[in-house]
């Protein structure tokens, strides 16, 4: 009788402890899953932005005026984001078109320098854009039209074996503020962006 009783505790405590190991196991489960982040269509929130490429600081711009091989040269877009060019000075070119930019230097020079000047605007090299992160190489790198994310990944050295392969976060210029949002790794990168590569959850 006492091997009997003696069994039948045994088999009662292992089935007890296999109930608080699973316990454990599922509760250890659902903590790791709020604490991983999560992704969504709608966390795309940062739309690629419509109609022309507007000019910031950082861009470099081969500015052409016909028959004045003294004032055509490549143009720096300051800190303040501004040109500077003989004869007219500064010229704003922030936020503005190339083509707008073009009808603003030609105003400037119509006032007092030439009767009818003819302007062309090109930007010669984009601003950089930033990579940050679980990646190899973090900085700045020169930007090429029509990268991806991914491009930009590739360009600074690849991720690291940390890194979220699926999603990055990216803060942009939008308008008057910085906006960050969460986007696959397909996303169009645009001049000027910072690229963050989160450490992923294994």
């Amino acid at each position: 009788m006492l091997r009997q009783g003696s069994a039948w505790v045994s088999l009662v405590m292992s089935r007890r402890l296999a109930s608080l190991a699973l316990a454990v196991a599922m509760s250890a489960a659902l903590t790791a899953g709020a604490c991983a982040p999560r992704y969504a269509p709608s966390d795309y929130a940062l739309a690629q932005p419509a109609g022309p490429y507007r000019l910031a600081s950082g861009d470099r711009l081969r500015v052409i005026v016909f028959g004045q091989d003294n004032l055509s040269n490549i143009y720096a877009v300051d800190g303040s984001g501004k040109i500077a060019m003989p004869l007219i000075g500064s010229v704003e070119a922030q936020g503005r078109t190339t083509l707008q930019l073009e009808k603003a230097i030609e105003a400037k020079l119509r006032g007092g320098f030439l009767r009818e000047p003819k302007v062309s605007v090109e930007v010669d090299t984009y601003r950089p854009f930033f990579v940050l992160g679980e990646v190899t190489n973090s900085g700045q790198f020169p930007y090429v039209h029509g990268m991806t994310v991914q491009t930009a990944v590739a360009i600074a050295g690849g991720f690291t074996p940390r890194g979220q392969r699926a999603y990055a976060e990216v803060t942009r210029q939008v308008e008057d503020q910085l906006v960050t949002a969460s986007v696959p790794i397909t996303y169009a990168v645009q001049p000027g962006d910072t690229i963050v590569i989160k450490e992923r959850w294994f």
